[in-house]
């Protein structure tokens, strides 16, 4: 028997639709007859959607499909294509980089948006408005820290966290008293196999079913008896 390696095989074009996809697709192009041709891409077609059902999820996924067909064929099938048949050369583009954001946060575990509600923060001049958004920003900050440390955090804490982010033109009494909020570890429950067992405790109690051999009826021995 002789067995054949990938190693020994032609590489993979497109490898999310199989090596049985790239040979069907190699036959096609040896066909003479267009209509045939056209008749057995467009079954290679429908099996591709079928091998790749995330590509119904992108916007024209049968350009996409024949794309990928052009594409498994070395760009060779001669089909009459519903698209325009794409060039080797659009596959050398490569996509401009997105970039990353490179902006520093002071304290990670309160993020950039506290640190973006404190600049609009200070850009308020009414005095009231100012004081209660100052007094929601420590609130959701304590719960930021609680929630990134899993620990509880003093309100002082808060408050000079809340000076150093604002550059000292935000800041709260010292006596006043944030939202409080705790960290509470998860609940372990027993687990069913415990239940079960002190289920079957309970039956085998002395509430529990119990047989009771006085209620038997006794034997009449007389009737062994000899005369």
């Amino acid at each position: 028997m002789n067995f054949e390696y990938n190693t020994t095989r032609n590489d993979l074009i497109l490898a999310e639709y199989g090596r049985n996809v790239q040979n069907m697709v190699k036959y096609i192009i040896e066909l003479p007859d267009l209509e045939e041709r056209n008749k057995y891409a467009q079954a290679v077609i429908d099996l591709m959607g079928f091998l790749n059902p995330h590509l119904r999820d992108v916007a024209d996924f049968k350009h996409k499909l024949w794309d990928h067909l052009h594409i498994i064929s070395g760009y060779k099938i001669d089909v009459d294509s519903p698209y325009p048949k794409p060039a080797p050369e659009d596959a050398l583009v490569k996509p401009q980089h997105i970039g990353y954001p490179q902006q520093r946060i002071t304290y990670k575990h309160y993020g950039k948006t506290v640190e973006m509600m404190i600049e609009k923060a200070k850009a308020v001049d009414e005095p009231e408005r100012r004081a209660a958004m100052v007094q929601g920003i420590a609130n959701f900050m304590k719960m930021a820290y609680v929630t990134w440390n899993k620990d509880s955090v003093a309100d002082e804490t808060i408050l000079k966290n809340l000076r150093e982010l604002s550059g000292g033109q935000l800041q709260l009494d010292e006596n006043v008293n944030l939202n409080k909020v705790e960290f509470k570890p998860p609940v372990m429950r027993p687990s069913n196999s415990n239940n079960r067992g002190r289920n079957n405790n309970s039956k085998g109690g002395g509430g529990g079913r119990q047989s009771n051999n006085n209620n038997r009826p006794a034997r009449n021995n007389n009737a062994k008896q000899r005369h």
